[in-house]
């Protein structure tokens, strides 16, 4: 079974999750947004929380949306104002997922993501969501990854 982990990560918390599942055998896919945020961290955290509220879909860079040899998928994503990024949106609505195993690995600063758990579970019912505080400021945190 071909296992593949498709993510977007800003600070590298998802770039550690991806070390992680690469050692596991996964296949790693980064997504990169066409438009960079600000650099200053409170107007990214800002701007980027704002229009993850909004349900704002980012271009992203080209990347390959090809997942038929895949059975089982890991989608990585930081938590942005308690929802899904602006880059996941975009990821969701230009792949199709059906007939796909799909779990979600959410990285925080909060550890939580109440709104990004309510849509995940609305798009693929029961899905498994792992949320992941802040990877790089507590390492210990990528031992919820149990596959």
């Amino acid at each position: 079974m071909k296992k593949l982990f498709i993510y977007f990560s800003l600070t590298g918390n998802g770039d550690l999750v991806a070390e992680r599942l690469k050692e596991k055998g996964f296949d790693i896919r980064k997504l990169a947004m066409k438009h960079k945020l600000p650099k200053s961290f409170f107007f990214r955290v800002l701007n980027g929380g704002f229009l993850a509220s909004l349900g704002v879909k980012s271009k992203l860079k080209d990347y390959d949306r090809d997942i038929s040899g895949y059975d089982e998928i890991l989608i990585g994503s930081p938590i942005w104002n308690g929802r899904f990024s602006t880059p996941l949106n975009r990821l969701l609505k230009e792949v199709d997922f059906a007939g796909k195993n799909i779990k979600f690995v959410f990285t925080a600063g909060s550890g939580e993501g109440k709104h990004a758990l309510k849509k995940a579970n609305k798009l693929f019912p029961g899905v498994e969501c792992i949320f992941l505080k802040e990877p790089k400021k507590y390492n210990d945190e990528l031992s919820k990854i149990i596959l």
